[in-house]
C-alpha cells in the first residue's frame, strides 16, 4: 500500500516560516551594515542612499532608511499586491530595529576594507535571498527589481547593480575613491549572489 503525503506548493510558506525568513534575512542584512560601518564603507540601493544621508547629515541610518522607503510602498501595492507590500513593510521595520540593536550588542574592531566589502556583500546577498524567497524585499529598488524579474525575466541583481552605479557615482562627491572602490566591490558581490541564486524558474516571490 502506498501512502501519499500532501506537500505545500514550493512557493508558499506558513506564517511561522515567513516570520523566521524575515527575521533571519533582515538580521543578515543588518550584519552587513555593521561590516560596512566598521570600515567606513557604503552600499548601494536605497540602503546606500541611507548610508550617504547618515554620513552626510549625521542622522541615524535606520531612520533615513525607513523614510526613503515610504514612496515605494505605493509601487509595491500597485504591482505586487497587499501581501507582498505588508511583508516588505515588516522587513523594513525589522531591519530598522536591528540597526539600533546590533551596535549595542557588539562592535566590529579593525577590519580591512576588502574583507569588510566581501563579508558585507555575502551577508547582504544571503539576507536578500531569504527575503525574496519569503515574498518580501527591503523596499526601494528591490521592489522594482523583483517585479522586473518575475514579470519580464530581467535579473534582479543586474537591476540593482545598475542603480548602485548611480549611488556610487554620487558617493564620489562625498568619499575618497578607495572608499567608493571597496564599496563597489561589496555591491558587486551582493548582486552576483542574487543573480546566481534568485531564479524565477525555481520560485517566484509572492
Amino acid at each position: 500500500m502506498t501512502f501519499l503525503l500532501e506537500t505545500p506548493p514550493a512557493d508558499r510558506h506558513s506564517l511561522n516560516e515567513d516570520v523566521q525568513g524575515l527575521i533571519v534575512g533582515t538580521l543578515l542584512v543588518a550584519l552587513s551594515v555593521q561590516f560596512l560601518q566598521a570600515s567606513h564603507l557604503i552600499t548601494g540601493q536605497i540602503a546606500g542612499l541611507s548610508l550617504l544621508g547618515a554620513y552626510w547629515g549625521g542622522w541615524s541610518f535606520g531612520a533615513v532608511f525607513f523614510v526613503l522607503n515610504l514612496p515605494f510602498y505605493g509601487i509595491a501595492m500597485w504591482r505586487m499586491g497587499l501581501r507582498f507590500t505588508l511583508k516588505t513593510f515588516a522587513a523594513v521595520g525589522t531591519l530598522t530595529a536591528w540597526t539600533f540593536i546590533l551596535p549595542k550588542a557588539f562592535t566590529i574592531g579593525t577590519i580591512h576594507p576588502a574583507a569588510a566589502a566581501v563579508l558585507a556583500g555575502v551577508t547582504a546577498g544571503a539576507g536578500l535571498l531569504a527575503l525574496f524567497r519569503h515574498g518580501a524585499t527591503l523596499g526601494g529598488v528591490g521592489i522594482v527589481a523583483v517585479w522586473l524579474q518575475d514579470t519580464r525575466g530581467i535579473k534582479a541583481g543586474w537591476v540593482q547593480l545598475g542603480f548602485d552605479a548611480c549611488v556610487f557615482t554620487l558617493a564620489l562627491m562625498l568619499f575618497p575613491l578607495p572608499v567608493v572602490g571597496w564599496s563597489l566591490l561589496g555591491a558587486v558581490v551582493t548582486n552576483i549572489v542574487i543573480v546566481t541564486n534568485h531564479r524565477r524558474d525555481r520560485y517566484i516571490a509572492r
